[in-house]
């Protein structure tokens, strides 16, 4: 039996409530790459936590601890994107915890931990291109900001950028992939010690 199905029901969720908990206080903090993407994508630390809970105890509670972040953060400060935000932050953060604690789940080492984070990691840019050429972009266009400006912004940065999916490939892709860099890079270092708390038994 694997550590996570050792642990009980309520402690699993006391420690997927404390998770969702860092979570949502993380997600407040926020960094602009401007030499990267337009001001409203901003870097944040939130996923941590929930790659965290998704090593510790599976895909399903990585998940529940993105949803609850957003959530909370959604209930604390409202939005400034219409929600596109959002859900963009929660799909492309699923997009790099799902496959990473589904890949960890069947070999728990630290070698298979670092494979698992760096094809999240890759996931994201890729999942993160269609997303936000497709759904978020044009959505985000319709509630805020016209996509002549939006395109600008990311033409502004890099010269290459001429419509939507350029944008997506020039400006999207690099942030998400500077992003599951720092979640790999912190992830790695901070987990086997708190693994080693969250499955302590009490």
């Amino acid at each position: 039996m694997s550590n996570a199905k050792k642990m009980t029901n309520p402690r699993k969720m006391v420690v997927t409530a404390m998770l969702a908990s860092i979570a949502s206080v993380l997600m407040l903090i926020e960094i602009p790459l401007p030499f990267i993407a337009p001001s409203f994508y901003k870097l944040d630390f939130s996923e941590i936590p929930a790659m965290i809970g998704g090593f510790a105890l599976g895909p399903v509670a990585g998940i529940l601890i993105e949803a609850v972040k957003i959530l909370v953060n959604f209930l604390i400060n409202g939005t400034a994107t219409g929600g596109i935000g959002e859900l963009s932050n929660f799909v492309i953060g699923c997009s790099f915890i799902v496959p990473a604690s589904l890949i960890y789940k069947h070999k728990k080492t630290k070698k298979n931990a670092i494979f698992a984070m760096i094809i999240g990691t890759l996931s994201m840019p890729v999942l993160g291109i269609f997303i936000n050429a497709y759904i978020m972009i044009p959505l985000y266009s319709e509630l805020m900001i016209e996509l002549d400006q939006i395109i600008q912004m990311g033409t502004d940065i890099i010269p290459f950028i001429t419509d939507t999916l350029t944008f997506c490939i020039f400006c999207v892709a690099p942030f998400n992939l500077i992003k599951g860099a720092v979640i790999t890079l912190v992830t790695a270092f901070i987990y086997k010690p708190l693994s080693r708390v969250i499955h302590k038994k009490s």
